[in-house]
């Protein structure tokens, strides 16, 4: 059977990803706060979006890696799959 969920690496790089996002949406207010300069927030800004993308990408690059590791265990041990000199199909 193949698990379709998503791992726990995944789950928590888009977790930290959502954090990323939620960070850089707070940024107006800690400026008006008078927390963070309008110079420092843009670099801020920068930085939380990429670290937010990498994330992302991190997070669907680990959930396709562990669909491939699923899909791979499920397949029946030497079912003789593949493509030969006979042809491609499995045999029995």
């Amino acid at each position: 059977m193949i698990d379709g969920r998503p791992p726990r690496s995944s789950r928590i790089s888009g977790a930290l990803a959502a954090v990323a996002c939620a960070a850089c949406c707070a940024l107006p207010v800690l400026i008006a706060a008078g927390v963070l300069t309008t110079a420092g927030a843009a670099i801020l800004e920068r930085a939380l979006l990429a670290a937010s993308a990498g994330l992302v990408v991190a997070a669907l690059g680990l959930w396709w890696l562990h669909r491939r590791r699923s899909t791979r265990r499920a397949a029946p041990a030497g079912a003789g799959c593949g493509c030969g000199g006979s042809g491609c199909g499995c045999g029995a």
